[in-house]
């Protein structure tokens, strides 16, 4: 472990998302150290070796989870296009996710803060992070949006991302637990209808 208390970054990617597989299928309480050791392909000594233990293990994979979905959702929201069009981008990237994924698994972060959140400072901490950025990032997009006049300046940038916010999230649980397509389209047009 790392001075600050963290674990140390483990470079070995293709381990960290065999971990992922098993974390996300199963959720943290019921991922055994047998299983982990099976489909990263170490041995119990070289896993705690490696990262400490189970929880260490688990802080790599979410952080490694949240780095690839901002790296993607910012790159959604910097397009050169219509704020409306990376709004309704972002929507349908987390739609096309849910719904190619035959296992219905949800996302990862959701599924996490539903479990742990509570009784774990960890995930507590890393989603809040990721939260925090991805927040930052739609704001400057819809603020982009009132400037440029697309978006009417009835309510701050913080307001409709908040409510972006609460919608995308929703929308990834219902996605999981109905597996409704239409509905979720009908979501996607509803918020920007209010927003825009």
């Amino acid at each position: 472990m790392s001075t600050n208390g963290r674990p140390r970054e483990f470079k070995d990617e293709a381990v960290i998302d065999a971990a992922m597989e098993v974390f996300w299928e199963k959720g943290y309480e019921a991922s055994s150290t047998q299983e982990l050791c099976e489909r990263t392909g170490l041995g119990k000594g070289s896993l705690y070796n490696a990262f400490g233990s189970k929880h260490e293990l688990f802080e790599q994979v979410l952080r490694r989870y949240s780095r690839i979905g901002l790296e993607r959702s910012i790159e959604i929201l910097g397009r050169p296009i219509p704020v409306k069009e990376r709004l309704r981008a972002l929507f349908m990237w987390a739609i096309d996710m849910d719904f190619a994924d035959p296992n219905h698994r949800g996302c990862l972060a959701v599924n996490v803060s539903m479990e742990r959140a509570g009784r774990d400072p960890m995930v507590e901490r890393t989603f809040g992070e990721y939260l925090q950025t991805l927040e930052k990032h739609i704001i400057a997009a819809i603020e982009a949006g009132i400037q440029s006049g697309e978006i009417s300046g009835k309510h701050s940038a913080i307001k409709l991302a908040q409510l972006f916010l609460s919608s995308y999230y929703g929308l990834r649980v219902l996605n999981s637990a109905t597996l409704n397509r239409d509905r979720a389209l009908q979501i996607v047009e509803s918020t920007l209808d209010v927003m825009f």
